[in-house]
């Protein structure tokens, strides 16, 4: 938002702004201050200042003062984010797409996570502590009854709302969720959103979820970790694990695939559940990756658990990294 309030100070300044209102004025003293009529309340002798310098005014009339913004909010009574609407409106700028929208989300979702202890503290439970690593994956907390109208005030219109899937019958549709992002590059595409109360469990908007998860960050590697989900991947990119993605399950759509396979000497180890479904899956998957050239190991963890319950239950990097070493053919 301070992004785009600066783009809108930048395209029309203060002065420019009044005189299109048809205020007149007249220069003093270096001519970068001119002095007229207050156009905020009825007066015969002119005491309204605006420094074209600086972008400001101040009425010795009336005792108001501020910027571009605040001018507009006093003049049309309107709130701060009303009035960036407004001039958004005057300048004929397009209305906001879709890409705009997700990434005004997600920022809305990483400010709102440091201020909620309850969703802090689910995160801590599931192993996840580290702030930088918070911060590089863009994890927010969606606490509910705050999107849409934090969205509305900066001009994105119900409709768009509705139609991404952020707003579901009238409330936001990942209330009381912890966010994932999950990008295509740096280009927000979708959101996962994991329940941390009594609501279905998974969540994502209705729109492709893409690539594998941080795929821009992980594809690179000639040794990648694939895992089932973002809370495996999380706590491994803790533990150092970098290298380590995830496709949201256990099935593959062809064009993850198509990223695990995109160069011939890549190993990929897979760290599924150690259930019989995730077991089962792990093999069929290697033995896909071998029919294509690929070297695939599975890796094996203790009976019952996943890489996220393996580490909150105390395993250290070295552990898993034995069992890296120490993993099989499917």
């Amino acid at each position: 938002m301070y992004q785009d309030l600066q783009s809108l100070k930048q395209r029309i300044s203060l002065l420019d702004y009044l005189r299109l209102r048809h205020w007149t004025a007249r220069p003093i003293g270096d001519h970068q201050e001119f002095v007229g009529l207050c156009p905020l309340h009825p007066e015969t002798h002119p005491s309204f200042y605006v420094n074209a310098a600086k972008n400001v005014f101040y009425c010795h009339g009336c005792g108001r003062g501020g910027d571009l913004i605040r001018f507009v909010q006093l003049s049309l009574n309107l709130s701060f984010r009303e009035a960036l609407v407004h001039l958004k409106q005057q300048l004929g700028l397009p209305e906001p797409g879709e890409d705009e929208a997700l990434r005004e989300t997600v920022d809305f979702y990483q400010q709102q996570l440091a201020r909620h202890s309850e969703a802090l503290d689910y995160l801590r439970r599931r192993g996840v502590h580290d702030r930088r690593l918070i911060e590089q994956l863009a994890i927010g907390y969606a606490p509910g009854g705050r999107l849409y109208r934090h969205l509305i005030g900066l001009g994105y219109p119900a409709n768009l709302l509705m139609r991404l899937g952020l707003i579901y019958h009238g409330k936001d549709a990942f209330y009381r969720r912890v966010v994932f992002p999950c990008f295509d590059g740096s280009r927000p595409i979708n959101l996962y959103g994991r329940s941390i109360s009594g609501a279905v469990r998974h969540r994502f908007l209705p729109r492709s979820k893409a690539g594998l998860f941080a795929w821009s960050t992980v594809g690179n590697y000639p040794e990648v970790i694939l895992v089932e989900g973002v809370f495996d991947l999380a706590v491994l990119w803790q533990a150092g694990f970098i290298s380590t993605t995830c496709a949201f399950g256990v099935r593959l759509t062809d064009a993850q695939f198509s990223q695990l396979s995109d160069r011939m000497d890549r190993t990929v180890f897979i760290a599924f559940d150690s259930d019989p479904a995730g077991q089962k899956a792990a093999c069929a998957l290697g033995r896909r990756l071998q029919n294509v050239g690929l070297n695939a190991r599975i890796v094996d963890l203790p009976p019952g658990q996943d890489p996220n319950s393996y580490f909150v239950e105390g395993a250290w990097p070295a552990e898993f990294a034995r069992r890296l070493r120490e993993a099989r053919c499917p």
